[in-house]
């Protein structure tokens, strides 16, 4: 079996990360429409370390690999920077085809670890960093409970032009209220099991 069911969605569920996904990721890490977005375009990326990086990512820390009910990998979705004192993390994730972006799986893979992390790892406070043109991305995190709490302003250089990072947060209560709302309003919210 190449996937676990370990966070099952509507949709989609969250697994562990494969290793043998290297090839994939591979690909994706260097399409410039996904490394635009997580700001390592300007890096090569070869099957090689791509290989040691997910041997890494599946031996430790909160990664999980995206995957749709139908075993299909769409991307992957990340806590890191755990701070288990203060109840704070960050999350970072991507869908990797073209095809499925824009199709709400991203931000249902939030819901999945947001709802995770609060409830099991214990989290309070949970942030991202996008890029400021990434409008998309900034709809679907507001559309999850995310606030903006603050801006770099013109730290990233992109196709010649600066752009400002967006710093986000979600707490633990916001989170809640938001879920609970989306619930009651039918649009069925997600859950761990």
């Amino acid at each position: 079996m190449r996937y676990f069911r370990k966070i099952q969605g509507e949709r989609i569920y969250l697994s562990p990360m494969n290793k043998d996904d290297a090839e994939i990721y591979t690909k994706w890490l260097n399409d410039p429409e996904v490394s635009v977005s997580l700001g390592n375009f300007a890096q090569v990326i070869s099957l090689n370390s791509e290989q040691k990086a997910l041997e890494e990512m599946t031996e430790k820390g909160q990664n999980f690999a995206i995957v749709s009910n139908d075993d299909v990998l769409l991307g992957n979705i990340s806590f890191f920077n755990i701070k288990d004192v203060h109840r704070r993390a960050e999350v970072g994730l991507f869908i990797g085809e073209r095809e499925n972006r824009g199709k709400g799986y991203g931000a249902e893979a939030l819901r999945l670890i947001l709802d995770y992390g609060f409830k099991t790892l214990n989290l309070h406070n949970v942030t991202l960093t996008v890029h400021s043109d990434n409008e998309a991305g900034i709809a679907c995190y507001r559309k999850v409970g995310f606030k903006e709490i603050g801006r770099q302003r013109e730290s990233v250089f992109k196709d010649g032009r600066y752009l400002d990072l967006v710093y986000m947060d979600v707490l633990e209560d916001s989170f809640q209220t938001v879920s609970n709302q989306s619930s009651q309003s039918g649009s069925g919210r997600t859950s761990s099991k």
